[in-house]
């Protein structure tokens, strides 16, 4: 071969492998292209589409009435996101009250119709940065200092009424209609206002999914389940940040789901409460966890630059879009890991494939007992290990074990259970699971 005609080679061959490592290095998860329109059903998010459960994983704005939330509303920010972090979905927190609020613009030298005109001009933004990018987006009402949402109800009607008519028939809105509801503000008030906010949005886009906000700071989910609206395609908001939040809120959200809420966590942090103090990545890996078993949506606070804990940048950190994992805070590192591994788009980065669980056999034992066995999996960290007495899992427990074999106990004499298992590798503080192996069945002495 001529050396032209070999240099054009080398040439084309350096692009497509150029080519290669840039789509590889991409850790997108599924999107409005592979899902559509979103519906509730049960407690899970499903595809209007296909019917497949969906799991969003976001990340909030801070405030967009701020300088430490408005500047990352972009096209490229959010490409940054869903690029290189497996971002789905973004929320664009908008403060009703406070400095530049919606409703309160307090001392801000704006008057309050141009206050509200810029704001729906950067939620516009998002909308659709989000869209041209095939991203969920979510409109965050969000109350905090006002406390209770009935103290601006009638602002509220308004706003929702015209962003729905201005984005119905769009796949990919959401609509949170009051972030945390706090001061004693009680189920019944939340209810009564949810009540004369969803028929506005329904009345526009039919089909839409909103989420409500719960008592104490969207935490007592379990006193929503009593008593739920009657309205479909709608979700509860529950919050945590996990260097506060622990076990006894974790079983608020199991009460909930046990009682057929469907709930989504439009926001969390791996700090204190107070988005500032101590991070506590063990607590929020128990947390994850959790949401990921019972398909739960969740949403991290927050893609700023602010000198607080929960910020996912650098304090003081100038680059708006295009971030590297040096532009993260020690919370945007831990969290924007987290991500691609648990979605799986990190696997064909990381090289790392868990092979599927096989020779799985039951072995009963004494009362309410039952022995798990199976094929040890060459370089597994661990197995989780999924019974229930329904074929389709939906009330399953899980148990996470080291070795090829355990016992199950507590089990109900009589009954018949269900049980599969899956091989896991961990990878930066999160797991990479295989398939699930057969489903195998004993019936229980």
């Amino acid at each position: 071969m001529k050396p032209k005609k070999i240099k054009r080679l080398a040439v084309v061959c350096g692009m497509l492998l150029l080519c290669v490592i840039l789509i590889q290095s991409k850790a997108n998860a599924k999107g409005v292209s592979d899902y559509g329109a979103l519906q509730v059903s049960g407690t899970h998010l499903v595809s209007g589409r296909t019917g497949e459960q969906v799991m969003l994983r976001g990340v909030s704005t801070h405030g967009i009435n701020w300088d430490v939330g408005y500047p990352y509303i972009s096209k490229e920010a959010f490409q940054t996101l869903r690029d290189q972090y497996a971002v789905n979905i973004v929320r664009l927190a908008m403060y009703t009250t406070e400095y530049y609020g919606y409703c309160d613009k307090a001392g801000a030298a704006d008057s309050q119709s141009t206050v509200q005109d810029t704001l729906k001009q950067r939620i516009d933004t998002g909308v659709r940065a989000a869209t041209e990018l095939g991203m969920y987006v979510i409109i965050d009402w969000h109350v905090l200092n006002d406390q209770n949402p009935k103290r601006y109800q009638e602002q509220a009607k308004t706003f929702f009424k015209e962003m729905s008519e201005k984005y119905a028939g769009q796949e990919n809105v959401l609509y949170e209609i009051c972030n945390e509801p706090n001061g004693g503000t009680s189920w019944d008030d939340i209810r009564s206002y949810a009540q004369e906010i969803i028929p506005l949005i329904r009345a526009n886009d039919p089909d839409a999914v909103v989420i409500v906000g719960t008592p104490t700071w969207s935490q007592d989910v379990d006193i929503a389940a009593d008593k739920p609206l009657e309205y479909n395609n709608v979700l509860y908001a529950f919050h945590f940040y996990a260097a506060t939040h622990r076990e006894s809120y974790r079983e608020k959200v199991k009460t909930a789901i046990a009682k057929g809420l469907p709930v989504f966590v439009s926001e969390f942090g791996v700090s204190e409460a107070s988005g500032n103090g101590n991070m506590d990545t063990n607590e929020a890996e128990q947390w994850l966890d959790l949401l990921d078993a019972n398909g739960i949506g969740y949403v991290a606070w927050s893609l700023s630059n602010k000198a607080e804990t929960a910020s996912l940048l650098k304090a003081g950190s100038s680059k708006t879009s295009g971030w590297s994992k040096g532009d993260l805070s020690a919370a945007g590192k831990w969290i924007l890991s987290q991500y691609p591994l648990r979605s799986g788009a990190a696997t064909q980065q990381s090289g790392i494939v868990v092979s599927k669980v096989k020779r799985l056999k039951l072995y009963r034992k004494t009362a309410g007992r039952s022995r798990v066995q199976f094929a040890p999996v060459a370089g597994a960290d661990g197995y989780q290990v999924v019974y229930s007495t329904g074929k389709n899992f939906r009330k399953a427990k899980k148990k996470r074990v080291s070795g090829n074999k355990t016992v199950l106990s507590g089990l109900r004499s009589g009954k018949v259970y269900y049980v599969k298992v899956r091989a896991f590798r961990k990878q930066n503080g999160a797991r990479i699971y295989g398939a699930y192996s057969g489903v195998k069945k004993i019936r229980v002495k």
